[in-house]
């Protein structure tokens, strides 16, 4: 296999590899195992999670990436406090043993395609309120549109879905880079600010009062996303800035259904997005019994953006999922 139009000579060269030659070292036994235990090691920074995620032992692993070194004729790895990290040569061969895995799952989705006549299968991944008010749209109308196209959404943080989107899990994301990647690794289009509120069940002691203060609030339990993510920042940021306590007693999940199933269960408070919270409260079922704070704060978070990796061309169905999120977003602008 040839990567855009490399020579079989070019095929495994790169900024570390100028002296070695694709057809060489697949002679030398390099092989498909070793690609993905060098992406495995680079993504969990320890070789025995880089074992069980591709459930072999840790010895197996550790032979494998024995036989890397001695085909590359280079160390891919440097031991450290927690684990492994990457050399110059390990993080350049990772890089395109990425590329190589990814062309395989390209032609794959491809060729099933050409075989069941379908239109293809599209991976996005979202943070929730765009999840909402953006995707789900588009989705209905690709689906309408070809109904043999396969989406597989999944909502999460950016923080995860970034780091998943370089791993070539996704085709694109509606997220926000995180600050500790490289943001010249993606393409990156702005299409819309996220807005959040807090939500309480029916009944709670705040559901009925006419304005909620940040004064009003430490005193109960909080559901927050996790620590460091954004809207969990933004909310400290609000306490702090007013002098406020921050909440003591605290659940920490990703789960918007987890976060509804305690607040309905209980006094708890939770920031979520609101176009996810207006879409829950709607609802007719134990999940719609939840109540909207009105507040005398604003909950502002940084803007998403549909995000691609750079040289990374879209299949021609995420192509046409990015296309109509774009277009949706430029509808529901207000400018």
């Amino acid at each position: 296999m040839r990567l855009h139009g490399e020579s079989e000579d070019q095929f495994f060269a790169g900024e570390s590899f100028d002296n070695l030659q694709g057809v060489a070292l697949l002679r030398s036994g390099l092989k498909l195992s070793h690609l993905r235990m060098i992406v495995a090691i680079e993504e969990h920074k320890q070789v025995s999670a880089a074992a069980d995620a591709l459930n072999i032992s840790q010895p197996a692993a550790s032979r494998m990436l024995t036989e890397m070194e001695m085909i590359l004729k280079a160390q891919l790895c440097e031991r450290v406090s927690r684990g492994v990290a990457l050399t110059a040569f390990g993080r350049a061969f990772a890089r395109r043993a990425r590329t190589i895995l990814l062309e395989l799952r390209e032609v794959d989705r491809e060729l099933s395609a050409l075989k069941s006549g379908t239109g293809g299968s599209v991976f996005l991944g979202s943070v929730t309120a765009p999840a909402i008010s953006l995707a789900v749209p588009a989705i209905q109308q690709v689906s309408a549109a070809y109904p043999g196209i396969e989406v597989n959404v999944r909502v999460e943080t950016s923080n995860v879905l970034a780091r998943e989107l370089l791993a070539a899990q996704q085709d694109f994301i509606i997220a926000r880079v995180p600050d500790d990647l490289n943001p010249r690794l993606f393409n990156v289009t702005e299409i819309g600010i996220e807005k959040a509120c807090l939500i309480v069940r029916k009944g709670h002691p705040l559901a009925d009062k006419p304005v909620v203060g940040l004064a009003d609030l430490p005193h109960y339990d909080w559901v927050f996303q996790p620590s460091g993510t954004l809207l969990r920042r933004r909310i400290e940021e609000l306490f702090l800035a007013a002098g406020v306590p921050l909440p003591s007693t605290v659940v920490n999940t990703s789960s918007i259904l987890l976060t509804t199933a305690i607040v309905c269960g209980s006094n708890a408070i939770a920031p979520v997005a609101r176009d996810m919270a207006d879409f829950v409260a709607d609802v007719g079922a134990q999940a719609g019994e939840i109540r909207i704070l009105d507040t005398d704060f604003e909950i502002d978070i940084k803007p998403y953006s549909l995000i691609s990796v750079k040289g990374r061309a879209l299949p021609p169905s995420a192509k046409l999922l990015y296309d109509l999120i774009l277009q949706r977003s430029r509808m529901l602008s207000p400018d």
